[in-house]
Formats: structure tokens, sequence, C-alpha cells
């Protein structure tokens, strides 16, 4: 009979291309992997992959269980969903990773209510930046991930993406900066410009701070004020740019004296590819589709 976790290592090592990738997203040893393999190729009597210095192919015989090994795993999950009442659990987990804005200033209320309503459950919080998240999620210690801005290509390849809310915040600039021309700004585009902030103890510091920090950007901070008018005088001035709700800057973009840009970013929910939610899981996105709708889809 199958064995269902050396089907789980079977298809990590189809979706890693090697036995070593498998065993490090495992964190198992590549003998370890390797011999599950082999005693899953001697139960069925057929070689399941072609071995080369690059890597691992599929067989025609591999190519046919992966593809009932998908479908097996699926509907394993999905009898675990159909028949498990998390009410009623001793306990259970789901492990979030989210980005420093998100996990401090949207999920953190939720988490606590979540709790509430089932003491018994844990949500497991841990605040990365978008490649570790990713990272976390391949490597099946992350259930899910929350995450801002552009996934680079690489990454975006390898996980499941949903977008759950448009971000709303505008690059300010005024006529000296190159931007003043542009239509939009894409976060990663923010690399090294000269910016000016709020003073570093604020609380929409420490946002931003997070936020940009999360997708690995490092502006060059000119200056910091405590005021409001200091920034938008200091950004007409220079060819510096800070980052502002619409309403701090409605007056000067209608007289022309400043520039407000919407800021490219999204909030989104990833997973791993062919992963299926556990039933906690699925209890902990039922409890954010008030927040997110968009998440109804997703369960």
């Amino acid at each position: 009979m199958l064995d269902l976790y050396k089907l789980e290592i079977f298809v990590r090592v189809v979706e890693e291309g090697s036995f070593s990738a498998a065993a490090e997203r495992l964190l198992m040893t590549q003998s370890g992997v390797s011999q599950h393999i082999q005693d899953l190729e001697r139960s069925l009597g057929s070689a399941l992959f072609t071995r080369s210095s690059r890597g691992v192919r599929l067989t025609a015989a591999g190519k046919t269980l992966h593809d009932y090994t998908l479908r097996i795993l699926a509907l394993v999950a999905e009898a675990e969903a159909a028949v498990t009442d998390v009410t009623h659990l001793a306990a259970g987990r789901v492990a979030v990773g989210a980005t420093p804005g998100v996990s401090i200033y949207v999920l953190a209320e939720w988490v606590q209510s979540f709790a509430a309503l089932y003491p018994n459950l844990t949500v497991q919080m841990q605040t990365e930046i978008t490649p570790r998240i990713v990272d976390g999620l391949l490597a099946a210690r992350l259930d899910i991930g929350f995450v801002e801005g552009e996934l680079a290509p690489h990454l975006a390849a390898r996980v499941e993406v949903r977008v759950l809310e448009e971000l709303e915040q505008f690059v300010v600039v005024g006529r000296k900066h190159p931007f003043w021309e542009r239509d939009q700004v894409e976060l990663s585009e923010l690399n090294d410009q000269h910016m000016i902030m709020r003073q570093p103890e604020s609380q929409t510091r420490i946002w931003l701070d997070a936020q940009l920090a999360a997708q690995g950007v490092r502006p060059r901070v000119g200056a910091e004020f405590d005021a409001l008018e200091s920034i938008k005088r200091a950004v007409m001035a220079a060819p510096a740019l800070t980052i502002l709700p619409a309403y701090a800057v409605q007056d000067e973009v209608v007289y022309g004296q400043l520039r407000a840009l919407p800021l490219v970013g999204r909030l989104k929910l990833i997973w791993c590819k062919r992963r299926h939610f556990s039933p906690v899981t699925r209890s902990f996105l039922r409890h954010l589709v008030a927040r997110f709708p968009a998440l109804a889809g997703e369960i």
C-alpha cells in the first residue's frame, strides 16, 4: 500500500528537481530522502526518476504516479476539511508569516479575536520580509503568508498569490524631482531615493520603515520633521520625496506645488503551490473574510 508520507516526499522532489534541494526544504538529509524514494520505487517495481548530475527527471511511471499523487493529496485534504470540527479540537495551529506593517497594524487584532473564538487553537505569527516568508512556505514552516508589494518573478513562480486589498499611499514630489512627470511609482523605485520623513519615534514613521524594510527598500533619509508642513516645504524645495496620505497634500496638488503619485502596492495572501489548507488554516481565513472579502473565494 502506498505510504502518504513517502508520496509527500516524492512530490517535494518533483517540485525541487533534486534530492538535495528537497532534503533542504524538508529539513532532512539527502540520504534520507533518497532512501524514501528508493523504498517507493522498490514497492512499485518501477523507476520514478532518471538521475543525472543536474538533478532528477520523472520517468513515464513517475509522471503517472505524480498525477495520481496530486489527486490523492487533494482528496485527503478535502476529506479532512469535510469532517473536522475545529471547535472541538483539543489543539491546533496555523503558522502565519506577515510583513511588519501587516502583522502589527492589520492582523494583530484579528489574531486576538480568533484566539477568543477558538481558545484551543494557536496562531503562530512570524514577522519577516517577503523572501523569507516565501522560503518558510516552501519549507512547510509556514501555512500562509501576507505580504505587500510585487513579488520577484522567481518567488511568484513558487507560490499561489491572491490580492486582498489595494494599499492607499502616495509618493509626494515637488517640481524639482525626476518623478514629477510620472503617473505612478513602484515601491522598489524608492531604493536609494532622497527622502524626507517624520521623526523616528512617530507611529507613521515606524509603520513606513516597516513597509520599506519588508521589501528591502533603503532610501536615503535627507531630513526628519515632526510637522507635515515642514515635510511638504522641504519636498517643494529639493529633489526629494516623501510618502503621505492624499488628504495631507490635496491643496498643494490642486495648485500644482506638489504631485501625489499612487504607490503601486497590494496586500496579498500567498501559499505554497499544490499545498492544501488545513482545517485550522481554513478557519483562520474564514475569520478574516469580514476584513478581506476576497478571501471568500479561497475557502
